[in-house]
């Protein structure tokens, strides 16, 4: 099931005036016993997306990953706007199966306006952009259904479970099959594809879970194709106790940066 056809049932459930949109998700988007974190995050996007209007854009978004998401089994989103002020609007969203929340999220919606405070980012990558990248290869019961749906190439780091001794992680990534519109709501799905970055110093597999998720986006973004590859860094800011805190940065084939996401993520190891 391609990205696209799961936003357009979201924007046009949304625009009939839906209270609650209903969705279900095939098994080529699963993670484990749940569904792939980035690809709930961004249908909830989408549907905060459809409640705010078009000229605020989103300038941050936190989300909870709270219970699995069975595959094929239909669930729920709802929106509630907490405040629409005149510069920026408070949006909750809920994704809810069986009864039981399973990812909820807050976003913040914000219009561009003038201000006296100007502070340009520069901070760049050092990465070529991959001409003819090594993907991420698929291994047997350890690599997750959600990976067919993207490329991933790796320039620094390790693949989970290879007992590397460093905890960084650089690359980069698109989708296998380019979405018609790249939208904020592919970028959200896009980002979360890559493993945690502590996975790589163990040496046999172990469940790890996203706890929770900060996006932050950078404005303007420029316009982006659908075939276009994304530059990935992350790295591991304090692990200990079962916890890691990790933090990333995203640019564009411009190099522009237009991403920072942050993660705590639970290892069972």
């Amino acid at each position: 099931m391609h990205i696209d056809k799961l936003l357009d049932s979201v924007k046009q459930q949304a625009q009939s005036n839906i209270n609650e949109i209903t969705l279900s998700v095939t098994s080529s988007w699963e993670q484990g016993r749940t569904l792939y974190g980035g690809i709930s995050a961004s249908l909830v996007y989408q549907a905060m997306r459809e409640a705010v209007n078009s000229e605020k854009v989103m300038r941050s978004l936190s989300t909870n990953f709270i219970g699995p998401i069975q595959a094929n089994s239909e669930f729920t989103i709802s929106v509630e706007v907490l405040r629409e002020g005149k510069n920026v609007t408070q949006v909750v969203g809920r994704l809810v199966q069986d009864n039981k929340v399973a990812v909820m999220s807050q976003a913040s919606f914000g219009i561009a306006r003038e201000s006296k405070v100007n502070v340009p980012n520069n901070l760049q990558h050092n990465m070529d952009y991959p001409q003819k990248p090594k993907l991420m290869p698929h291994i047997p019961k350890v690599t997750p259904k959600f990976i067919g749906n993207f490329n991933l190439a790796k320039n620094k780091g390790g693949w989970p479970f290879t007992g590397k001794k460093e905890s960084d992680l650089h690359g980069w990534m698109r989708f296998k099959e380019q979405p018609n519109d790249f939208s904020d709501a592919h970028l959200i799905a896009l980002i979360d594809i890559w493993p945690p970055t502590v996975l790589q110093m163990l040496r046999w597999p172990t469940m790890a879970s996203t706890m929770s998720w900060n996006l932050e986006f950078i404005h303007p973004h420029q316009k982006i194709s659908g075939s276009d590859w994304f530059a990935y860094q992350a790295h591991t800011r304090q692990a200990a106790d079962g916890y890691a805190h990790t933090e990333a940065n995203i640019w564009d084939k411009h190099g522009s940066l237009v991403a920072i996401s942050r993660q705590v993520v639970a290892v069972f190891a």
